[in-house]
């Protein structure tokens, strides 16, 4: 019908099939594994990823109205993903839309929601997905917990106008809950994963699992969820894990973890060499079943949750060496991390949480920063459920990437030296967002 409005405009759309962009001259970590290859072109249609190869190679067979960009040497990662981020609770639509537009400006081209109130991210995705506004592709997960934890301030402030633990994007669950009704009740969402947050036992997560699982939603689980240990939420199947510190109550005495508000202390010196042996075999067992780390290890370390006593700071110093010492062991170990933050910087920093994340992982827990570009590209795409269409720079997937003016294997913080995003194929000039500051 040709009578029809239009609807919202889409500025931020990704451009059409047939519509051909060429990036010449690019020095490519293309996240698949290579090391940097220099001289490399990038040749994208519409929204994918048509062709990767070197720049003499690559010179024939493009249309006449290819628009070229010289890179001029220029450093080129796959976007970089957030897998732990919080858009709406509470519900704010400025400040969540602020933060997208930053996150993509700043090179980042996905993020996972680790559950909000849906109503307003369901609407944020679609928003940045067909390009009404700009920001960030956003996968979420609806949440599932036992009774007792939706007395927390959050889940009120998520289920305004409806009560908390009865709305499909975050319910109670118990062993009389049927679980097919639940988990199909979650996924009209539009949720692309479950959340297993807390006072669940380890025969309700590994039911939650299989019946999520079974309808094809993924499971992103917090590592603890109080009763049920780390070594239980992982040996029940999920597909990540989140918080590196709550691997630490592995270590709990038995009959210790009774609920998520009533959390035993943590020896935390036990860990601060690095070398426990129940982490080793956790870490074992993750490798083992591919169970993702979302560390949001440098979270601790962050000016937003140092709190403003000495008391919270210290709390704050201990938590942050803690998940250093952990994350460390878990990389060593061969498990698979991916980059959260669970957090984001003050509205006047220039650039998000996640660069902060990287920058921790490198020079706090000591791994080499092209395993963080992983972590934060196709580890991230792994853990988001998207890796056959994101997390690299190949032929065939969305045309994802950020371009450097610096190395970032050289330094994790030239990260900072960003000056282009393409995300399916749009591009966010970095110069436009330093104007609209």
């Amino acid at each position: 019908m040709t009578d029809e409005p239009p609807g919202a405009p889409t500025p931020h759309a990704p451009p059409p099939p047939g519509t051909v962009a060429v990036y010449r001259g690019a020095t490519l970590f293309d996240g698949a594994g290579s090391p940097p290859r220099p001289g490399t072109t990038i040749v994208t249609d519409g929204g994918t990823i048509r062709a990767v190869g070197r720049d003499a190679a690559m010179t024939g067979g493009l249309p006449a109205d290819a628009e070229v960009f010289d890179l001029d040497g220029r450093f080129v990662i796959p976007g970089l993903i957030d897998t732990h981020q919080h858009l709406a609770t509470p519900p704010d639509r400025a400040v969540a839309e602020a933060a997208l537009r930053r996150q993509v400006y700043g090179g980042v081209t996905a993020v996972r929601d680790m559950a909000d109130d849906l109503r307003q991210v369901g609407d944020l995705a679609r928003a940045t997905l067909v390009g009404e506004i700009p920001g960030p592709d956003i996968r979420y997960a609806a949440l599932m917990a036992g009774p007792g934890f939706f007395d927390d301030p959050r889940t009120h402030q998520v289920s305004r106008g409806a009560v908390p633990g009865e709305v499909p994007w975050m319910q109670a669950i118990t062993s009389r809950t049927d679980l097919r009704l639940a988990v199909a009740v979650a996924r009209g969402t539009h949720a692309a994963a479950i959340k297993i947050y807390a006072d669940l036992d380890e025969t309700l997560v590994a039911a939650v699992t299989a019946e999520a699982h079974r309808q094809n939603l993924a499971v992103w689980a917090h590592a603890t969820v109080f009763p049920a240990t780390p070594g239980q939420v992982v040996a029940a199947g999920v597909d990540s894990v989140s918080h590196v510190t709550l691997l630490a109550h592995e270590g709990a005495a038995a009959g210790t973890l009774t609920s998520y508000k009533d959390k035993p202390p943590v020896d935390r010196a036990r860990f601060a060499a690095g070398d426990d042996p129940r982490l080793a075999e956790l870490f074992a067992l993750m490798r083992r079943r591919g169970t993702v780390l979302d560390a949001t290890a440098g979270m601790w370390a962050s000016a937003e949750l140092a709190g403003d006593t000495p008391e919270s700071a210290e709390r704050a110093r201990a938590d942050s060496a803690l998940a250093a010492a952990v994350t460390a062991q878990a990389h060593r170990a061969g498990v698979a991390i991916s980059t959260g933050t669970d957090y984001e910087t003050p509205a006047a920093d220039p650039f998000p949480a996640l660069h902060e994340e990287l920058a921790f992982l490198v020079r706090h827990c000591g791994i080499p920063p092209e395993d963080v570009l992983r972590s934060a590209t196709l580890t991230g795409a792994r853990a988001a459920g998207t890796e056959a269409t994101m997390g690299s720079v190949e032929a065939g997937k969305l045309a994802c990437f950020a371009v450097l003016e610096e190395d970032p294997l050289r330094d994790i913080g030239n990260l900072r030296s960003v000056t282009l995003t393409v995300k399916r194929g749009h591009r966010f000039d970095r110069a436009e967002f330093e104007e609209g500051r």
